[in-house]
């Protein structure tokens, strides 16, 4: 099996892109009633080990899911601590008056909750596209130097690529940084979106 996309999908593989992160967006914009936006600056296949290369040594908490149908593999979603901070006041505003009391096991949850709005949002979106739907797994948290994050989540399969979206994320009232990455099954991936018509891409 090659995993030569058609060259006339890779517009698609945008699309899919931009609709994952519009599933995002949506999910936020209802959260917090202002207009979220997300935008796809870049999306690429990289090789893991260069990616892990380019990563700086900061911490991200987030969430990894495996997807359970095709394309099968996990979806990251990571925050910056200082983001992390941020959602956790963002998520737990309507409830606690005092920022400072709230505990780390609270803190977790609040990243944990929107990490998986944010991964439901990107992945209901590539199941639109491509006419099918994912069911996914119990996610989990996350919490390491991003390196080593998305080595250990590439290791999980038998893949040396992911697939990088370039993103950020705007809430008017709350700058979150959040990073995607995806590591589908590069044959069912390739597979999938080769068989979509060419009219759609």
């Amino acid at each position: 099996m090659s995993l030569m996309v058609d060259i006339r999908k890779l517009s698609f593989i945008n699309e899919m892109a931009k609709v994952g992160t519009n599933g995002v967006a949506d999910n936020m914009s209802k959260l917090t009633g202002e207009d979220a936006k997300m935008e796809v600056t870049k999306t690429n296949f990289i090789d893991v080990e260069d990616l892990t290369a380019q990563l700086d040594d900061g911490k991200r908490v987030g969430v990894r899911v495996r997807l359970m149908e095709p394309p099968h593999g996990h979806i990251l979603i990571l925050f910056p601590e200082q983001s992390a901070k941020k959602i956790t006041a963002l998520m737990l505003n309507d409830m606690v008056d005092d920022m400072s009391s709230v505990s780390g096991e609270m803190a977790r949850s609040a990243v944990e909750e929107l990490g998986n709005m944010m991964a439901s949002g990107f992945i209901d979106g590539w199941a639109d596209v491509l006419g099918t739907t994912i069911d996914i797994a119990t996610p989990q948290l996350v919490y390491a130097p991003a390196a080593e994050i998305v080595g250990r989540t590439a290791s999980l399969g038998e893949e040396d690529l992911a697939l990088f979206f370039d993103s950020s994320l705007n809430v008017p009232s709350y700058e979150i940084e959040a990073e995607i990455y995806a590591f589908p099954d590069l044959q069912e991936f390739v597979e999938m979106v080769n068989s979509i018509e060419t009219s759609y891409a």
